[in-house]
């Protein structure tokens, strides 16, 4: 539930910045009248991200079980990709969001068409509808547990859909650019374990070299090889009498820094090349965009709406 949870928190609040941003600006040009359209839009996005994934839940059920690891395996991959253009998008386009937004409203506006307004409402919102879909998709497959982590996720929008209200009202104070970028280096963890469970599905079902392929080395006993020896299409290291794959501690690490009991030489490495390329790039950006004057916070709808991820607005 943690890691779902923290997944809703993040991409929820970024829909409902988004949300609040284009319902300010209306207000402010005193066009309420425009407001049911734009909701038309939001909600179009919200059935577009329930579908997708009730697509993949159910459709997954009439493949077969090499066809169940080949999907699975992929869309994680695409997941990843995803994830991890999310995070560094945030940081470029953080600053002109706001006036990206409302150029968009104005040009909908403008046109006098419905559709137009309904368009940018929906396409505001869907990257982060599908984005979260199949992030959450991707980890309730890894984990195993789809009722804790779907609850986690469910609580978590619910949590951002209210930060998001009370922000917008001035309610409550928030340093969103230090929020971003706490849960943007959370999702760098997260994506890395996404990648390595992606690997373990594609070497399940055959289409990498695996312990589970012909590939594998084997002892005299028939076994995989474990360690150096089994360097590199065996298995990397093998803590399962320690650390049982379904107990709790073993599912806690899975969500936290995607660590599992048995884990092979390509899932391993994945992992370590992605938290030190991505993780080092998300670094550097931090440094490279930190200036002397202290960060803002959001205290007033115009302030709340126009978040950065690295504090400033």
């Amino acid at each position: 539930m943690l890691a779902t949870f923290l997944i809703g928190l993040r991409e929820g609040l970024e829909a409902a910045l988004v949300v609040g941003i284009l319902v300010a600006y209306l207000k402010r040009l005193d066009r309420r009248d425009a407001l049911p359209r734009l909701w038309i839009g939001v909600g179009a996005a919200i059935v577009l991200a329930l579908v997708i994934g009730a697509v993949l839940t159910f459709g997954s059920y009439a493949l077969t079980f090499q066809g169940q690891e080949i999907i699975g395996g992929t869309l994680s991959l695409v997941t990843v990709a995803m994830v991890t253009w999310m995070i560094f998008w945030m940081r470029k386009a953080g600053r002109t969001m706001k006036a990206t937004l409302q150029g968009g409203v104005d040009r909908a506006l403008a046109s006098g068409t419905v559709w137009a307004l309904v368009i940018v409402g929906f396409v505001s919102v869907a990257r982060e509808g599908i984005e979260t879909t199949l992030l959450l998709w991707s980890m309730v497959q890894s984990f195993g547990d789809a009722p804790a982590a779907i609850l986690g996720a469910v609580l978590g929008l619910a949590v951002a859909v209210l930060a998001g209200w009370l922000l917008a009202r001035g309610a409550v104070r928030l340093d969103l650019g230090r929020f971003f970028t706490w849960t943007g280096g959370f999702l760098v963890i997260v994506a890395a374990g996404v990648l390595a469970y992606a690997f373990s599905d594609l070497q399940e079902s055959g289409v990498l070299p695996g312990p589970y392929t012909a590939a594998a080395p084997l002892d005299v006993h028939g076994a995989v090889l474990t360690g150096l020896a089994g360097f590199p299409f065996g298995w990397a290291f093998d803590v399962s009498a320690a650390i049982r794959p379904d107990s709790a501690l073993a599912v806690l690490l899975q969500a936290t820094v995607g660590f599992m009991p048995r884990m092979s030489w390509f899932q391993v490495i994945a992992w370590i090349l992605y938290l030190v390329i991505v993780g080092t790039l998300f670094v550097r950006g931090l440094r490279g965009t930190r200036s002397p004057r202290p960060s803002t916070t959001a205290s007033a709808p115009s302030a709340a709406v126009s978040p950065t991820p690295e504090g400033a607005s």
